[in-house]
């Protein structure tokens, strides 16, 4: 990780959870981190906490990806603070409790727009400003899920998340039609203790899920994303699956 020492990097729902954790591992290896969340109190919060740590940086921003402009506004806060961007981390993803014979359309829309749509739009204006920065070696970071790969209990989630996983692969084909050295990898983890799967079930059926099932940590996934990063520049990790040692399943509300 030594090549990233200074180098600048965003980092999507970066105030809890994973994303929390990915930010502490960054700063921990001396990056600059602006990580983005509709909770700009807990941004701030773990910012003091990490900035009297060091060796890194955290400069946070309020931003809700369903909001085209929010990102935009993100983004162009990153140049004019750095003038450049080296890792774009998109973490960010939600999940709701509903399926197609009696979902809710609003809800529907409110997945894909974080999921699919706000992660283009990241996607996009991150290649920009690292051509901005004249980077031809930085990395983009998507995150999937084991529902990337097969569809559990959400269809409508699963189904932004193959879209995701193939939005990935298609950045990869652009970037490389371009002859850019700029990588793309998806990471796909399987179920993680967070807050995650009880604001998509609910408290108690998300204390049951991972009371019941093998379970990864935060910090296991942010390890997995600096060894992504670590990755010498001529190699590029397209897809990595993480799951938990005993895994079976992808359908937690069985």
């Amino acid at each position: 990780m030594e090549r990233w020492n200074g180098k600048v990097a965003i980092v999507t729902g970066g105030s809890v959870g994973i994303g929390k954790a990915i930010v502490q591992k960054l700063v921990e290896h001396g990056m600059k981190v602006v990580p983005c969340a509709r909770n700009l109190e807990q941004l701030n919060e773990n910012a003091l906490e990490l900035n009297s740590k060091g060796p890194g940086e955290v400069f946070p921003y309020k931003c809700d990806l369903t909001k085209e402009q929010d990102i935009l506004k993100m983004f162009d806060f990153t140049r004019q603070k750095f003038g450049v961007l080296h890792a774009c981390i998109n973490n960010a993803a939600m999940a709701k409790n509903s399926h197609i014979l009696t979902g809710n359309t609003q809800d529907w829309k409110q997945v894909f727009d974080v999921n699919v749509i706000g992660m283009c739009i990241c996607m996009r204006e991150a290649v920009k400003l690292m051509k901005h920065g004249g980077v031809d070696d930085g990395h983009i970071i998507n995150f999937g899920s084991v529902v990337s790969y097969k569809v559990g209990d959400k269809p409508l989630y699963a189904a932004s998340k193959f879209a995701g996983r193939a939005l990935t692969e298609g950045l990869r084909m652009e970037l490389n039609a371009e002859k850019s050295h700029i990588r793309s990898t998806l990471l796909a983890p399987g179920l993680v203790s967070t807050e995650f799967a009880k604001r998509a079930y609910g408290e108690e059926q998300g204390k049951r899920i991972y009371g019941t099932n093998p379970c990864l940590n935060a910090e296991d996934i942010a390890n997995t994303v600096v060894h992504v990063l670590s990755a010498p520049a001529h190699v590029n990790v397209n897809e990595m699956i993480v799951t938990p040692t005993g895994q079976k399943s992808v359908d937690f509300a069985k």
